[in-house]
Order: structure tokens, then sequence, then C-alpha cells
């Protein structure tokens, strides 16, 4: 019974696959083709948000297994890996998403290093809007790129209303 739920998923995200393939390889500038452009770059955003979100989350939850590892003189566990693959609400379902294997590697990495620090809020933004403009721009075609990582755009103007004479600390997503 599970493997028909399994075949499914797999199903779905090929579909997802060939769907980004085949809206990035349209050239015909129609209504229809800019609406489908559209409706993937809207996918695309939300997928590089949960995929900065989730790389956030994976890595302190590997902070503090590594931490209890060194502890306790035992190996780190690997870190964690992205998925080209994100499940987004889309209205009433959730879908699979595609983004090529660059793309989601670079979301990702931004996401882990925002967790660790090691990168401003403002510099998580600016490349995850990079990103964003990369995918709408030239793999889409679109003339007006997505923004993303609004609630830490909002996190950050919120931070710099609240105390204006202080930059926003880093938080988790």
């Amino acid at each position: 019974m599970f493997s028909l739920f399994r075949n499914s998923e797999e199903d779905e995200m090929k579909q997802a696959q060939a769907t980004f393939e085949k809206v990035t390889q349209l050239r015909s500038e129609t209504r229809e083709t800019r609406s489908a452009r559209i409706r993937l770059g809207l996918l695309c955003r939300a997928h590089l948000d949960k995929t900065f979100v989730t790389a956030a989350e994976q890595t302190a939850i590997w902070q503090d297994l590594a931490a209890v590892a060194i502890a306790n003189s035992k190996e780190k566990p690997p870190l964690p890996e992205p998925n080209v693959f994100q499940k987004i609400k889309s209205g009433d379902n959730e879908i699979f998403v595609y983004l090529p294997e660059e793309y989601v590697q670079e979301a990702f990495n931004l996401g882990s290093r925002y967790q660790r620090a090691e990168i401003t809020p403002q510099q998580a933004i600016d490349g995850m809007q990079g990103l964003a403009n990369q995918i709408c721009l030239y793999e889409l075609r679109l003339e007006e790129p997505f923004q993303v990582l609004q609630f830490l755009r909002e996190e950050l103007a919120q931070g710099a209303a609240d105390d204006p004479g202080q930059s926003a600390a880093p938080a988790g997503p």
C-alpha cells in the first residue's frame, strides 16, 4: 500500500522537473507562456524560501548533534544535504516544485551560513535575491524578478524600526 504513495510521489517529482524544464524552454511570448512563467516563478520563490529555512533548521540540529558527538569523543554526523524538490502549498493542495541543483545548493548554503552567523541578514537577503534574479531573469525570462525572504526583510525592517541605532542581529528564521 505504501509503495503506491511512493510511486505517486516519484511521479509527482518527475512531473515537477518536467514542468520546470518545459516552462524554461518555452520560446513564444504568448499570454499563456507568460502566465506559465509567472506561476513557475512564484513556485520557485517558495522553493527558495523553504530551502533557506530548511537549511537553517537542519544546520541548527546538526550543530547540536555535532557538539554532542565532540563531547562524547565521537565522529560528527554528516552535514545535511539539500533536496532539489520541495513540497509547496498551492491552493488547497501541496505540490512538488523542482529547482536545479546549483540553485538549491547555493540557497541551502546561504541558509546554513546564516544560521551559523557567518553572514548578516542583509547578506543572506542579497545572496538569495541574486539567486531569484538569476532564475527569474535567465531561466524564466521574466522582466521583474520575485522578491525572496520577505519574512527576513520584515524582521530586519522591524529590528531597525525598534532600535534605529542598532543593526538587526541574526536570528533564526
